[in-house]
């Protein structure tokens, strides 16, 4: 994981409308950046729908949410619709984010060592740096985690 008070790595994506997403757009804002592993599935809609429910109170204390999978960003535009997510997802297909972010590596899935996303999320602040890197996410209660 990057470190608290590391600058944030620059990045550009793709959102679920196909429209580019880059880190300076969030210049002079907050951004909780959070890497899940898969649309729809049991943890990461948890997630994902545990963000929703706490998107105003992100928004009253000045961040703005942004997610980043692998997942294409027609995959994106199902999972939003399917959850009425509020914020925007980047569909990171070359994993250049992922990499970037090091939330993509080895990990223990039943035994197996395999290659995937790790669950990582990012605070950043006004100025481009990581105020805090959550690395062990509570699916259910990560907005807890955050604030």
């Amino acid at each position: 994981m990057l470190a608290k008070g590391t600058k944030a790595p620059y990045f550009e994506g793709v959102d679920e409308n196909g429209n580019v997403v880059k880190l300076t757009d969030f210049s002079g804002k907050k951004l909780v950046l959070y890497f899940y592993p898969k649309d729809s599935t049991p943890g990461c809609t948890a997630e994902a729908c545990d963000l929703r429910d706490n998107y105003e109170r992100f928004l009253a204390l000045g961040y703005n949410v942004l997610g980043v999978s692998r997942d294409s960003s027609a995959s994106h535009q199902r999972f939003i619709a399917k959850y009425n997510l509020p914020f925007h997802l980047i569909a990171d297909t070359d994993l250049s984010i992922l990499k970037a972010y090091e939330a993509w590596g080895e990990k223990k899935m039943y035994g197996k060592v395999t290659e995937g996303t790790l669950r990582t999320t990012y605070v950043i602040d006004e100025e481009g740096v990581i105020i805090d890197a959550i690395g062990k996410v509570d699916t259910k209660n990560h907005t807890a985690q955050i604030i």
